[in-house]
């Protein structure tokens, strides 16, 4: 079973900074996923056409389950509040998505520990720290129904203030402490291969840079393990959009472990 995480930046390009909706699919096809993670998801956006990229990538990768939870509703630089799960389908919202070409027979969102005010952060050639806001974060886990059997699937996108995303993947950590084993975690963890692994408790099964995606200098996508499933093969490709590579795994598990 292929598994992928990609952050697709609104499906934005760097070379002309638009979003293709087209070169999305295109994308997404490419990458021939059985099950895919996907962060910095849009819906009904005006930057990048109105789209519901969700469905635009089911479509394109042949999913026959798929789910987006918003981290954040409204329209960037206007009316941004957190989401709370309770927004009508049609509203405008950004967050992550999970889409699996096995059906899935249970979904859990976890809502992730929100840092409320603004902290100081020190940037590279900056002497002062600048005040940064960071923005609500979600996770999402699927019970998928695969060949070889029953496997947990979870994808997030973490915050990139580095103390603070250690609380939040060990508070994720903890709520999916009963979800049924082996368990993939996949996603834009904004940290290292080394803190995710010490954090979580569970194995690397890639390693290699991600991003930035022109050269990629450091992993903060990551695809974890627990439980009975190991990587055949992976691969970090650079598809024509986003700031990211995506990373992919072929996985192994139940007897072909």
């Amino acid at each position: 079973m292929r598994v992928a995480t990609f952050n697709i930046l609104h499906g934005r390009s760097l070379t002309d900074n638009q979003v293709s909706v087209e070169g999305l699919a295109r994308a997404v096809r490419s990458l021939d996923a059985d099950v895919l993670a996907l962060q910095e998801v849009d819906r009904n956006q005006p930057r990048s056409h109105g789209a519901d990229l969700t469905t635009v990538a089911a479509e394109a990768m042949g999913a026959v389950d798929h789910r987006f939870v918003a981290a954040l509703s409204g329209s960037p630089g206007a009316t941004w509040v957190a989401a709370t799960g309770a927004e009508q389908p049609d509203a405008a919202a950004y967050g992550i998505a999970l889409l699996s070409r096995h059906p899935v027979t249970a979904w859990e969102i976890v809502r992730l520990p929100e840092l409320r005010a603004p902290v100081p952060m020190r940037f590279h050639g900056s002497r002062r720290p600048t005040l940064i806001r960071d923005e609500p974060r979600v996770a999402m886990a699927a019970q998928v129904e695969s060949p070889a059997g029953p496997i947990t699937i979870a994808n997030t996108h973490l915050s990139f203030i580095r103390w603070w995303n250690r609380r939040q993947l060990r508070h994720l950590v903890r709520s999916l402490a009963p979800a049924r084993r082996p368990l993939v975690l996949m996603g834009d963890l904004n940290m290292g291969p080394g803190l995710a692994t010490s954090v979580t408790g569970m194995r690397a099964l890639a390693l290699r840079p991600t991003f930035p995606a022109d050269e990629p200098r450091e992993q903060i996508d990551h695809v974890l393990a627990d439980g009975a499933v190991r990587a055949q093969a992976f691969e970090v490709r650079r598809l024509p959009l986003s700031d990211h590579r995506a990373l992919i795994v072929d996985l192994a598990l139940g007897s072909a472990c």
